[in-house]
């Protein structure tokens, strides 16, 4: 009986040892979705949602890409957008009805889409998810979106103007090293050659 149980074993044995190295063997790597974190739009105009994202499979056919939406204030999100195999599948009944345009190009790993007509009411965070079997794991990308007033948008933005800022406070700090270097070199060298009427007469002291 025993020795029985031992050669019954040993098949089962070998079997989970190949099931482990079938698990080891596949790999599942994820998808990097990349979106800005913000984005200020002017009411009445076109936005284009940016999205991009890397993987390390060939985009199949199977590849797709989904795009959903939380209200400023909201708990939950709404499905607007899918894309699949060259076809776009928008929302019947969304806030963004007939005012979605697919933007991207798979090949390109571009996963971008277009709202027309961007209205106050399309304050919010829209959200970008891509998958591209077997790579399905996935950190979707998050776009807080901001619609303003016509002709309220900075001239500059923010991170411009405060590079401009940083800039010129460094550019006045450096002259202003060299101008007290250039007054300490002169007054020590007034110190150095006092005495001698040639140079003092040179120096104009």
């Amino acid at each position: 009986m025993a020795a029985g149980g031992g050669s019954a074993g040993r098949p089962c044995a070998a079997w989970l040892l190949i099931a482990a190295a079938a698990l080891t063997a596949v790999q599942v790597s994820a998808v990097e979705v990349n979106t800005p974190e913000e984005m200020f739009v002017e009411n009445g105009t076109d936005a284009k949602l940016p999205c991009t994202f890397t993987s390390v499979e060939v985009i199949s056919s199977a590849a797709s890409v989904s795009w959903s939406f939380q209200p400023e204030g909201a708990a939950t999100r709404i499905s607007f957008f899918y894309y699949s195999n060259g076809k776009s599948y928008p929302g019947k009944d969304i806030p963004f009805k007939d005012r979605i345009t697919w933007a991207g190009d798979l090949n390109k790993k571009d996963a971008s889409i277009t709202i027309s007509n961007m209205q106050f009411r399309d304050n919010g965070t829209y959200i970008c998810d891509v998958k591209n079997p077997p790579d399905i794991v996935v950190k979707p990308g998050e776009i807080r979106v901001r619609v303003v007033e016509k002709d309220s948008l900075p001239a500059f933005p923010i991170a411009t103007v405060a590079g401009i800022a940083i800039g010129t406070v460094t550019g006045l700090s450096s002259l202003i090293s060299i101008v007290v270097c250039l007054v300490i070199r002169k007054n020590n060298s007034k110190k150095r050659y006092s005495g001698d009427p040639d140079i003092d007469a040179r120096l104009g002291m």
